[in-house]
């Protein structure tokens, strides 16, 4: 075969060469180039398979009655303004995040376009980190309805039985520095140095001003509300810090000090034995299901949440037949009340100063302290209160550990119970997912 033929084609003449380039010269190849912008076609319902959490978090939203959700919305069929994002997005997208332990709205609003997950469940709509951080706390009786919801399905299916139910209480970092806090001459001060920084920012709109300049006057005004709300806290905190001097005698009390980040949040001692700004986080938890049926958040110790928390818990699904409880949770009162609504009490009678053995009935107690007494002596009940680590310790544990609550990341009561409710929510989906048959 001769070379001017075509050995792919015989007979068939070969093309005419171009003109060779020398040798020396450097190659010429395409390489990659990252920097460009590329449109690519995407299947966004091929890009999760079946069974995949996102679609099971998808079917659960579903299931729920968002009315509350739909009903502030303000644009209209045949009205003007923007169609607002479809509520079950929002609530989908921070319960697989709660889920996913992603806990910021900025780390959120990257993902929507990043991750395969939260781009399913977005479908394509925008959404910024704005709106998710303001829809994040913003609906908190939505929330709370949404549990208590995702509770009476469960309840209505036998998985919720209440036979055992169990509370503890979780110390959540708080967004806020120990050196925030002042005491009330400082907060003085304070008060007057953002209250001359208001002043001057209103001045100087005057004659209008920059978005710079709006962005440094809406800083001043929240700075001045934030040392505001700080003086206001200011009694209460010098009241507990009163009380507890009381019962430790011969003590004054320390000055009281409060956050100008965070007015409601208090310096607690923590887990590692430290002591930081923090929020007490409550839950109570059914021990067949694990699933979660009340939540609260306080600024306070445990001594005074079971008896509200028995209320929640009693509004909510009904009222439990066992209460499970640490010894924090122990108090005269709170005995007579739960006994009073037919709760069997079970928490751990304190021992005597210097003995191993529990303190012996006192003239001044109740025909149901006294039983409470005699209760926890039998071995039926210390076998029950062994059920309370496993339950009560190990929601609290995974909820810091995995949920978000490491640190909070929002600032006021009910701020951080409106995020504690979405790692509520986040939990018992989860449980459902378990649970219940898909």
């Amino acid at each position: 075969m001769s070379d001017d033929t075509d050995p792919r084609l015989p007979g068939v003449p070969r093309p005419p060469r171009g003109p060779q380039a020398p040798a020396d010269t450097p190659p010429r190849y395409e390489t990659a180039n990252r920097t460009q912008i590329e449109l690519t076609p995407t299947d966004l319902e091929a890009l999760l398979p079946l069974g995949h959490v996102a679609r099971l978090v998808w079917r659960f939203v579903e299931g729920l009655d968002l009315s509350a959700f739909y009903a502030p919305i303000r644009a209209r069929e045949g009205g003007p303004g923007r169609p607002a994002i479809d509520p079950k997005i929002l609530i989908a997208l921070w319960l697989y995040a709660t889920i996913d332990g992603v806990g910021s709205a900025r780390e959120v609003d990257r993902l929507c376009y990043c991750h395969d997950a939260y781009r399913w469940l977005r479908g394509g709509v925008s959404v910024n980190y704005h709106t998710l951080s303001d829809f994040r706390v913003d609906h908190h009786a939505a929330l709370d309805d949404l549990l208590t919801q995702s509770i009476a399905i469960l309840r209505h299916r036998g998985v919720v039985t209440l036979a055992r139910v169990a509370q503890d209480g979780t110390r959540v970092r708080a967004s806020a520095g120990v050196g925030s806090f002042r005491r009330e001459g400082t907060l003085r001060e304070c008060l007057k140095e953002a209250e001359k920084l208001v002043a001057r920012t209103q001045r100087q709109g005057d004659g209008g001003l920059t978005r710079t300049e709006a962005a440094q006057a809406r800083a001043a005004a929240d700075r001045l509300a934030r040392v505001e709300d700080a003086l206001a806290e200011l009694p209460a905190v010098a009241a507990a810090k009163a009380r507890t001097a009381r019962k430790r005698k011969g003590r004054e009390p320390k000055e009281a000090r409060v956050s100008t980040t965070d007015p409601e949040a208090r310096v607690m001692k923590m887990a590692d034995g430290g002591y930081r700004p923090a929020y007490n986080v409550q839950f109570a938890t059914d021990h067949d299901s694990d699933v979660i049926v009340g939540v609260a958040v306080t600024n306070a110790s445990d001594q005074h949440e079971l008896v509200p928390m028995l209320t929640q818990v009693e509004t909510r699904v009904g009222r439990p037949d066992t209460l499970l409880v640490d010894g924090g949770y122990v108090g005269h009162a709170a005995i007579d009340e739960a006994t009073a609504r037919g709760v069997t009490f079970v928490a751990p009678v304190p021992r005597r100063r210097g003995a191993d053995d529990p303190v012996p009935v006192q003239p001044t107690d109740s025909s149901a302290v006294v039983a409470w007494r005699a209760r926890m002596q039998t071995e039926e009940a210390k076998q029950q209160y062994r059920y309370r680590g496993a339950i009560a310790e190990r929601i609290n544990a995974d909820a810091r550990t995995h949920r978000t609550l490491g640190q909070i990341l929002v600032r006021g009561l009910v701020n951080v119970q409106a995020c504690v409710l979405w790692v509520a929510l986040a939990h018992n989906l989860r449980q459902a997912m378990a649970l219940v048959p898909h």
